[in-house]
């Protein structure tokens, strides 16, 4: 097959959107088929370009048998609200160019990544001048999230932009995206349920069979083996809400001096929260970089308890990707999320498989860190269900071969196809 992925986010980000991106391409391109991308220069989660790339140049460069076509893009210093939303924009307008480029090369599927969904009408009209199959998958909900995290918009422009993002949906061959409370919401804007399905996230399992030991992290850190660790690892931004957990942090200073937190990663409010921790005198949390995948297994096990934070209202729209790895390590997880949304079904399906704690309440997260840290047993109990339900669900092979039939599948609708 010939693919086209059109995506803002894509290798060599170690997280998120891009690591997704970037891993389903090279496996694709490893079983024969021919990968052309158009994307952005790394710019996630640190939210500035890196080094080796430009932010306003187009370029091209071959990635393990990809050809990729990197675009123009605006990164905005603060990404808020409507910086954010130009941020978007930028890429969409700049990468136009690149794809009517491929016009003569005939795809025979064009992917598209929402976010941004602003490249959707793009990607539709590239689409039918080519005769290729449009497939839109969506990792995160953009308009909600948007509005689910209270910028402050009006009701008015909010139906509008609901209306216009169900209106495009159902002009795509194919409409996929990571969770099942997604894909309702996915329905409930009237795509065909025929044309609908779920396309997870995955994990490479492989991965966490290595040595699992945290001897040298802990002694590179100054980390004692009788401290406990809460681990956050990924993107630090509004959505998280990370100023929660340092006010978990402050109450347990004094009396739980055993209890470290680990921040991992960046983020637009990275240095924020950093501020913060010095201004507070919060000996407890401890910021490191983001570490090479290769010291994911290390890093995962260090961890006595890990935090999957959001925000109320941002954890409907977002399935995080932090969560694939903390299950495939065996993990014992805490969740901030509300029952209905696709993190408390998770939980609620596959019981013990994660704590679940209501969004916004510090209370209610130091109550469950501190009893879940003491509960030697509980954190067994759920890194055993962890493990099972990412062997049994999230192996890399497993859910990219099924890409793999569902887009032959589809092609072999159409005589045009092959």
């Amino acid at each position: 097959m010939k693919i086209l992925l059109y995506c803002i986010n894509f290798a060599p980000e170690q997280i998120g959107v891009g690591k997704y991106t970037g891993e389903m391409a090279a496996w694709l391109a490893r079983f024969g088929h021919d990968m052309h991308v158009v994307t952005a220069p790394p710019y996630y989660p640190a939210w500035k370009i890196d080094t080796g790339y430009r932010a306003w140049r187009y370029s091209r460069e071959e990635w393990q048998g990809c050809s990729v076509w990197r675009c123009p893009l605006w990164v905005p210093a603060r990404p808020r609200g409507l910086t954010r939303i130009l941020h978007l924009i930028s890429f969409a307008l700049s990468s136009l160019p690149v794809l009517a480029g491929q016009i003569g090369w005939r795809p025979d599927i064009v992917f598209v990544v929402e976010p941004p969904f602003f490249c959707a009408p793009g990607a539709l009209l590239f689409a039918r001048l080519t005769g290729a199959r449009a497939w839109l998958h969506v990792q995160d909900f953009e308009v909600a999230a948007y509005f689910g995290l209270d910028f402050g918009r009006t009701r008015l422009l909010q139906r509008f932009l609901v209306s216009m993002e169900g209106w495009l949906m159902r002009r795509f061959d194919r409409v996929t995206t990571i969770s099942q409370s997604m894909l309702e919401r996915i329905r409930r804007l009237g795509v065909s349920e025929a044309d609908t399905s779920v396309f997870p996230n995955w994990i490479d399992a492989r991965l966490m069979d290595t040595d699992p030991s945290d001897g040298d992290l802990r002694r590179a850190w100054n980390l004692t083996d009788s401290q406990k660790v809460v681990l956050y690892a990924g993107n630090m931004g509004m959505k998280q809400g990370l100023d929660m957990v340092l006010r978990v942090a402050q109450m347990l200073l004094l009396s739980r001096p055993d209890i470290r937190f680990l921040m991992i990663g960046d983020g637009a409010d990275r240095e924020n929260l950093k501020g913060k921790v010095r201004n507070l005198g919060l000996s407890n949390v401890i910021f490191k970089p983001f570490q090479p995948i290769q010291s994911l297994p290390s890093l995962l096990n260090l961890a006595h308890v890990h935090l999957v934070v959001q925000r109320r209202g941002a954890a409907d729209a977002v399935m995080p990707s932090k969560l694939t790895g903390i299950l495939a390590a065996g993990g014992a997880a805490l969740i901030t999320a509300d029952a209905a949304t696709e993190l408390g079904r998770l939980i609620e399906r596959h019981p013990g498989i994660a704590v679940r704690v209501e969004p916004e309440n510090p209370d209610a997260l130091l109550s469950a860190i501190t009893s879940l840290i003491d509960d030697d047993d509980k954190r067994r109990m759920c890194g055993s269900i962890a493990r099972r339900y990412a062997r049994e669900h999230l192996c890399t092979d497993g859910i990219l071969s099924e890409f793999e039939t569902l887009a032959c599948q589809m092609l072999a609708t159409d005589p045009n196809k092959s």
